[in-house]
């Protein structure tokens, strides 16, 4: 049963397994959502920004929430939370940092450049399964999002 808006939702993510657990265990939800996977940064802000491959604004809704990994190519992670924060159209967006990395200074810095929340993905399979599943009840089943107030 699904209920709601559909919720869409930006994943940044260039690992494909890990980017395949989070799509399904996000489409186990009883929530429409309709997820775009990007695999760089650069390709997040051209989806952001509505740049290149994704310059039709119709075509292209603006994300709800974005799932960003800090470790990618092209541009780092913590330049695209930097860049949607800076950005008075995008910086309302929760942005989620899940990434594998534990390390304080990149969570300091991932909080400081706007976080809303920052999760390190288990390298257990069925931890992570369980870490989008939590995700999924409070950010897709239980967080309120602006359009929905109006």
């Amino acid at each position: 049963m699904v209920k709601g808006d559909p919720i869409n939702i930006l994943l940044v993510e260039d690992d494909m397994a890990h980017a395949e657990i989070v799509r399904r265990n996000l489409a186990a939800f009883r929530v429409a959502n309709r997820i775009v996977h990007v695999t760089d940064g650069q390709a997040a802000l051209d989806f952001l920004f509505r740049e290149g491959a994704y310059a039709d604004p119709e075509a292209i809704p603006r994300p709800d929430i974005v799932l960003l990994d800090l470790r990618l190519p092209k541009v780092d992670g913590l330049e695209v939370l930097r860049r949607i924060k800076e950005d008075p159209d995008l910086r309302a967006i929760p942005t989620v940092v899940l990434t594998t990395s534990a390390a304080e200074v990149d969570m300091v810095s991932a909080y400081a450049s706007g976080a809303g929340s920052y999760l390190v993905k288990p390298v257990d399979f069925e931890k992570f399964t369980k870490l989008m599943d939590a995700f999924g009840f409070y950010w897709l089943a239980w967080n309120r999002y602006p359009h929905e107030a109006l």
